[in-house]
């Protein structure tokens, strides 16, 4: 049995031809430019290219530096090209009180204070988990921003396109 399209383009031949050098001048060209190519350069107050929010959920003194850590590095690998987010709500919210009742390291807490101030990691304190613990907006830190609902925050982000990562 022979292929039935091959047998309709060669009683074509002119129109086979045409179609075979179509799908030649559809196919994309590969640009020749290298891989490493220089990115035009960003302009001061230009919005980031990644973004990206965390879930911050549990008062672990591990766990909170992993995520800290993982900060860090994003900072250093896009500098000012990364809009970062950390949303805190359940046992997570301990580390944006300023004065948590479970065990958080200081140095952590001034980790993040650092982040904020001098990087523009934005905190999210979950509003409803302070109702939980019958805190307001003056028990957490200056730099905490008090949203509702933590869960909501973390949909709305990525909503707007930011990658979430869950520890």
């Amino acid at each position: 049995m022979s292929n039935p399209r091959r047998r309709w383009l060669s009683r074509w031949p002119i129109v086979g031809a045409a179609l075979a050098g179509s799908v030649a001048v559809a196919a994309p060209a590969r640009p020749a430019t290298p891989a490493t190519a220089a990115k035009e350069p960003r302009m001061p107050g230009d919005p980031p290219e990644h973004r990206i929010v965390y879930q911050l959920n549990e008062a672990d003194p591990a766990y909170i530096e992993h995520i800290l850590v993982s900060v860090g590095a994003l900072i250093g690998k896009y500098e000012d090209n990364v809009a970062v987010v950390v949303v805190a709500f359940g046992p997570g919210i301990h580390l944006l009180a300023r004065k948590p009742r479970r065990p958080v390291p200081e140095a952590l807490r001034d980790r993040a204070a650092s982040q904020a101030r001098d990087y523009g990691v934005r905190f999210v304190a979950c509003g409803n988990t302070m109702k939980t613990q019958n805190w307001t907006a003056a028990d957490m830190q200056p730099f905490a921003q008090v949203e509702e609902v933590g869960a909501a925050v973390i949909m709305e982000l990525q909503e707007q396109g930011y990658a979430y990562l869950a520890w």
